[in-house]
């Protein structure tokens, strides 16, 4: 699939999509099946599971913090349970590398690991770094049936690709977002694709811009607050997809919102769709 490196400009108009989450149906089983009830398993939390794991799925889904990285969700929910439930060792290891860390991901916290001068920290990180092995492990063990596209998207991209060059933008895995997109039937609607090799969903969008499109023929489509941050740093339009409202989100997109940024009157829709969009996560 074409990259920075050979993609080519055909169209005036571009627009970014997000995957997981937003055109794909994977984060909720994701984070209900594997990274909740894997920290659980790692930290032998089953005593209070119920309650944590309702407060996993709280901080990376239904709030403000969803789409949060990996390490910094796990981060937050190890606070609280240390303050609530029971003492987490070498937490401060753990959050004062989430703090500082320049790349938050498995070969980062393994350099960390190396370098930690406190047992208790290391033994932190390590449990860290096992947990997130653990859910990538775990994830390629879902059902296939699990890994389908949210019911209307599909059909948005089809009408988008009619008008505009279609970017995906994601921090997922590159070999799994392009397996998945493909055996959905989806790339066809697609003309690069941006995952986390590429960097950041912001320097993704700022490189695009260098193609020559203006910022206002640009809009991002995504369901977290980083997207629309992405959005905002490049000062371009955003579409957000409202969790537990995503088919509706992906109906009005199609039927509503397209027509609109094309026209050159995007900025109202946006207004009101951005304040849905923090409402819905308890903004």
């Amino acid at each position: 699939m074409v990259g920075f490196d050979t993609f080519k400009k055909k169209h005036e108009y571009l627009i970014c999509v997000d995957s997981e989450g937003c055109v794909m149906d994977t984060m909720n089983c994701k984070h209900m099946h594997c990274f909740g009830p894997c920290m659980v398993d790692e930290w032998g939390l089953r005593t209070w599971e119920k309650e944590i794991l309702h407060r996993w799925n709280m901080i990376n889904l239904f709030q403000m913090t969803r789409g949060i990285n990996r390490f910094k969700g796990l981060s937050m929910a190890l606070t609280e349970i240390n303050e609530k439930y029971t003492p987490i060792v070498g937490l401060d290891a753990l959050n004062r590398w989430v703090e500082t860390a320049h790349a938050l991901s498995n070969e980062g916290i393994a350099e960390a690991i190396e370098s930690a001068d406190d047992e208790n920290g290391r033994i932190c990180l390590q449990k860290a770094l096992l947990w997130s092995l653990a859910v990538n492990e775990d994830i390629t063990k879902l059902p296939e049936e699990l890994k389908i596209p949210f019911s209307g998207a599909k059909e948005g991209l089809e009408v988008a690709a009619h008008f505009a060059d279609v970017a995906v933008v994601s921090s997922a895995n590159r070999d799994a977002v392009e397996e998945a997109w493909e055996k959905c039937g989806l790339l066809r609607y697609t003309d690069v694709l941006l995952t986390q090799d590429c960097g950041s969903k912001a320097h993704c969008i700022a490189k695009m811009l260098e193609f020559g499109y203006e910022r206002d023929h640009v809009l991002m489509v995504g369901d977290a607050p980083g997207d629309c941050e992405a959005a905002e740093q490049n000062g371009v339009w955003f579409y957000p997809i409202l969790v537990n409202w995503e088919e509706e989100s992906w109906d009005a997109f199609r039927t509503e919102a397209l027509s609109t940024f094309q026209d050159g009157n995007y900025g109202a829709c946006q207004d009101e769709k951005k304040q849905v969009f923090v409402e819905n996560l308890g903004g």
